[in-house]
């Protein structure tokens, strides 16, 4: 016997519901929040800035069209650029994450929720603009702050317990998702076409991980999140013009994304929506390094300093063990060759050697150049990393999430150094008022990479006061970052 097919429409799914309840409705309370974003849009402009040195990056920028021009579009912060909303967003987003020197978030699934910014900032621009053009009040840059803190959340919380790397999927999805919610918002959407925006981002095409493992590693990595981010305003424009949605999108039976791509597993939530994930969220401030390694690179800059003072080199050395935790071993542990600079920080061996051996480790330390001292790969060579459960428990451990490395290095003679353990990087929320000063510091540098002394004033005037920027228009603000 046939059985037919019910073709009833489903309920809405409760994680999309759930999600934007949370963006239309949640009022931001915490100072903790509004201050900490204040700093994570600084840190991540800068990162963009930075950026911009790198031909790598540059050539991927401007319009689709050359030529193209957009009456109030929005700008590209250190570029000439005035763009459409969703080619701003890859702009930006590109930028951003070009170094792999933004924010972190670490749990079951890991990213840097900042990449959001580039939808945000792009969308805010242009809606800004757009507004003073025809008479109306500009969107102020408290609204970005707002947008950051909560696409930070939406990113954060579905990664708590929900692991898209352990079924092959980028974790850009997050990003997609986040920004499409929150872009979604400051364009005007109803609660309805909002819902409908989400589920386009789920049942949308989802971005493999095969560009940040070897033996495929490559530099998509570094402008995924910004497809994903100007993917999101495309779709948030699509609902906006009375597009359908898809309800059951995660739940379907057989062809929805539970089924298709999370192996029939639903997600799972360690807490609601809040501000959480912007209250602890991670900065990388001392070394532009995939974060699993942070806390092993600043242990290398120890022992650097500690070799130099015995009077001995990493000539000296016979054997490195890197004492790590799970997910530093899946992701970073890299034996073989290193083929360019997005398989190099991909390393922990490699990010681990040129401190040793520099006493340092820059973004452009990552190049061609640098990668050619023989020194670097026979570190590698004497390198072993094991996994500490401990170190393990604590990094999922909520009330810690720590990312601990502890390096013990041994000596040609037979001795062994004292073995230098780091718990939580510089970036950690354990670590802010001792981090917040070097974040501040390096923005500076960054913004002195493109801008001459009088702009960088202009900017630090504005950015740098959380009452002033707050309440300056979005447009005003991104005019002092465009040459």
């Amino acid at each position: 016997m046939s059985s037919h097919i019910s073709n009833e429409r489903p309920q809405t799914d409760q994680v999309l519901v759930d999600i934007v309840d949370y963006v239309l409705n949640y009022e931001i309370k915490n100072e903790l929040a509004w201050k900490t974003a204040h700093y994570c849009l600084l840190d991540t402009l800068g990162c963009g800035l930075e950026a911009l040195t790198y031909p790598a990056c540059t050539k991927l920028l401007g319009p689709v069209v050359q030529g193209t021009i957009v009456p109030n579009g929005a700008k590209v912060p250190g570029t000439q650029f005035q763009l459409d909303p969703i080619q701003a967003a890859f702009n930006i987003g590109t930028i951003i994450r070009w170094l792999d020197f933004n924010d972190t978030w670490l749990a079951a699934e890991w990213g840097h929720p900042s990449d959001n910014l580039g939808g945000i900032l792009a969308t805010a621009d242009w809606l800004s603009r757009t507004s003073v053009a025809n008479g109306k009040p500009a969107l102020l840059m408290k609204d970005v702050l707002e947008g950051m803190i909560k696409a930070h959340e939406i990113q954060g919380i579905l990664a708590l317990e929900n692991s898209f790397n352990k079924v092959g999927l980028d974790h850009v999805i997050l990003v997609k998702v986040a920004s499409t919610a929150v872009v979604g918002k400051l364009i005007g959407l109803t609660r309805d076409e909002l819902i409908n925006a989400v589920s386009l981002a789920f049942v949308d095409g989802q971005a493999l991980r095969t560009y940040r493992h070897s033996p495929n590693t490559g530099s998509r990595k570094s402008w995924a999140a910004g497809d994903a981010t100007s993917r999101a305003v495309r779709l948030a424009l699509i609902a906006k013009t009375g597009e359908m949605g898809y309800p059951s999108v995660l739940t379907a039976k057989t062809w929805g994304f539970y089924d298709v791509l999370f192996k029939g597993n639903e997600f799972k939530f360690q807490r609601d929506y809040g501000s959480y994930v912007m209250e602890n969220v991670l900065f990388k401030i001392s070394f532009p390094a995939e974060f699993h390694s942070q806390t092993a690179v600043e242990a290398a800059m120890t022992i650097h300093w500690k070799l130099k003072a015995a009077g001995k080199t990493t000539d000296d050395i016979k054997k490195i063990t890197i004492r790590t935790h799970e997910a530093a071993i899946r992701i970073i542990d890299k034996k073989g060759p290193l083929n360019n600079p997005a398989d190099r920080d991909h390393c922990i061996q490699y990010m681990v050697a040129v401190p040793l051996i520099y006493g340092r480790l820059t973004a452009a330390d990552y190049e061609d150049n640098i990668a050619v001292d023989s020194r670097i790969d026979l570190l590698r060579a004497q390198m072993e990393c094991v996994e500490d459960v401990q170190f393990t428990t604590d990094y999922h451990d909520p009330s810690k999430r720590s990312i601990a490395n502890a390096l013990l290095v041994e000596l040609n003679d037979g001795t062994a150094l004292e073995e230098v353990v780091v718990e939580y990087p510089i970036g950690h929320q354990r670590r802010r008022a001792e981090g917040i000063p070097e974040l501040l510091k390096k923005f500076k540098i960054n913004l002195a990479r493109k801008f001459p002394e009088r702009q960088q004033q202009a900017v630090l005037h504005a950015a740098l006061d959380y009452n002033r920027l707050v309440n300056t228009p979005v447009d005003e603000f991104m005019d002092l970052l465009v040459i």
